[in-house]
């Protein structure tokens, strides 16, 4: 038995050299790459990005045969990953728009925020240059490989993914078109790696890859994005999950609302910007409520009410129960509370919502000020669906993620974000005194 043990031993020890061994080695490519692509100018980096765009619409067959190996075994998946793992063709020529739109923005590199003279007559300024190498931990998203090799690209970052196995086969042969375009234009390949080895302690030895990877940005469920805050050593941006409300104020267009809350909850439930919970003014609520019940029936969403709600929609809602309040479903289940005031609204929002994206309906101005200025939420709307949080509309091409904190960057990320700045100091000779 202490030879079977001593053995199982060093086998780990020896794996986790080789995962180390691995790691750095992908690191130190990666570091290497960004250096280069550092230098590019504008007109390079664009002309690239639509040669990637043009090749993933030509490879659309050979990528949707990978999608579809991935597919071939979703074995305990809920439905909401299977929807985020799933790629058609309409969704790659979607995807390949974003990158043409990235490549259409302006350059944030070399940009100077702002410049002076001190007093000892240095002539200081602030400029943008990248971050350097960031890596990405995600799950069942193969959109992410495309946008994160594209914003990285062009903001002068080389980029290591580690996507979950459900999207292996997708993201593997995505990466290989992109390196292949790089390739092409004799750039370093290694601007975009993916890690192909998919175990839990080769991610965790990625979190604490601090020598090369510059910041790291977690897309996918609340647990996976707490599991990599809560074990990195190398910096994070914590990103995405989304507990969403909307309220609507006594003075709200009803049928406007009805409309916003239909399109937030339904047009695509699984991703984090739908909405997950619905507050209801009091004086509003005896004729809303039955009438967002039908809507949302007619659209096979389940609903779960407070007390006061379950009184006024009798078996068309069942009981919530105290963690419903702080539950993204991404699915076709909707939580609804009563309240008496805008106050009291604004109150249960900081209480419960993960800070992404907010919404409140109504005709009332002071309503939406106090409203916009009171939520703590990286987006807050007033009279539109929170489905517009999103990279893409808000015209950034794609985006990185969603950023839920507040530090360096918050909402959705784009080329900017993925920027950080550099003092440059012009003397004549100056020494401080």
């Amino acid at each position: 038995m202490k030879k079977l043990v001593r053995s199982l031993f060093q086998k780990k020890i020896v794996r986790n050299q080789m995962m180390t061994e691995l790691l750095n080695s992908i690191g130190q490519r990666a570091t290497a790459a960004a250096q280069a692509l550092a230098q590019l100018p504008t007109t390079t980096k664009n002309q690239v990005l639509r040669a990637m765009a043009d090749a993933l619409e030509e490879k659309t067959p050979d990528i949707l045969a990978a999608n579809q190996e991935d597919l071939a075994d979703t074995t305990g998946l809920e439905d909401k990953f299977i929807d985020r793992l799933t790629l058609t063709a309409d969704r790659l020529a979607g995807i390949a728009d974003g990158v043409r739109q990235v490549a259409n923005l302006p350059d944030p590199l070399g940009n100077i925020d702002r410049g002076w003279t001190t007093e000892s007559g240095l002539e200081i300024s602030q400029k943008r240059v990248p971050l350097g190498v960031v890596g990405i931990i995600y799950e069942a998203r193969p959109n992410v490989t495309v946008d994160s090799a594209a914003l990285c690209f062009k903001s002068g970052n080389a980029v290591i993914l580690r996507g979950g196995k459900e999207a292996l086969q997708t993201n593997i042969k995505i990466a290989a078109v992109v390196r292949d375009v790089l390739a092409a234009f004799n750039l370093p390949q290694d601007a975009v790696q993916v890690i192909t080895e998919t175990s839990h302690e080769l991610a965790q030895q990625f979190m604490q890859l601090n020598q090369y990877v510059d910041v790291l940005i977690p897309r996918g469920s609340a647990r996976l994005i707490q599991t990599v805050v809560q074990n990195a050593t190398v910096p994070v941006i914590e990103t995405g999950a989304g507990n969403c409300h909307i309220y609507v104020d006594e003075t709200a267009n009803l049928q406007m609302a009805e409309n916003i809350i239909i399109n937030a909850k339904t047009q695509r439930p699984s991703v984090c910007n739908a909405t997950e919970k619905l507050l209801v003014n009091a004086e509003i609520a005896a004729d809303f409520l039955p009438q967002i019940a039908t809507a949302l029936a007619n659209s096979h969403v389940e609903i779960r009410g407070d007390e006061q709600t379950c009184q006024i929609l009798g078996d068309q809602a069942r009981p919530a129960q105290p963690e419903d309040w702080n539950t993204e479903y991404n699915d076709y289940i909707i939580a609804i509370k009563v309240v008496h005031t805008l106050d009291e609204a604004i109150s249960h929002i900081n209480q419960h919502n993960t800070k992404h994206s907010e919404a409140i309906i109504t005709t009332n101005y002071e309503h939406s000020q106090r409203f916009t200025q009171q939520i703590d939420a990286a987006c807050v709307y007033v009279n539109a669906s929170t489905r517009f949080t999103d990279g893409f509309e808000f015209g950034f091409g794609a985006e990185i993620g969603i950023s839920t904190q507040k530090l360096h960057a918050r909402g959705p990320m784009g080329l900017k974000e993925l920027t950080t700045t550099k003092y440059v100091i012009l003397g004549q000779g100056q020494i401080r005194e």
